[in-house]
């Protein structure tokens, strides 16, 4: 597992994901599930994408039944985003690293896939509509 990615648990969940200052993304797994080792490299990916912007645990759902009763886990792997102490958004399966990321920029003050500044005010304005003019 990469060093980006961390466990979490039960007794430390409220403290790494509720109470973190950047978003977290939540891979529920277990061990048996043949999907979540399908997902798990694009996981690692994401982490190390995302590193310094989100924080990424993995919570073993055989070993740490309450938060996952808690969040209504029912299918595995679910992947969770968690903003400010809530939960954000939520993505059930094996997807593509594309479908994660797109999730996941949703939730970030600035996309982590755009470099400059002005490439980030110009899709910002693009995408609400805003009306682009050139000096």
């Amino acid at each position: 597992m990469s060093s980006v990615v961390n466990v979490t648990e039960d007794s430390s969940f409220e403290q790494d994901v509720l109470k973190s200052e950047l978003p977290v993304l939540v891979d529920f797994w277990a061990p048996w599930c043949g999907p979540c080792r399908m997902v798990a490299p694009v996981v690692e990916e994401i982490a190390t994408q995302y590193e310094g912007k989100i924080k990424v645990y993995k919570l073993n759902t055989d070993e740490n039944p309450t938060v996952a009763g808690e969040y209504g886990i029912r299918s595995i792997p679910t992947l969770m985003v968690f903003k400010d102490g809530a939960r954000v958004d939520v993505v059930v399966g094996a997807v593509p690293k594309s479908t994660l990321s797109t999730t996941i920029e949703k939730h970030l003050d600035k996309p982590v896939a755009l470099e400059t500044d002005n490439e980030y005010t110009e899709s910002i304005k693009n995408r609400e509509g805003f009306i682009v003019e050139k000096d």
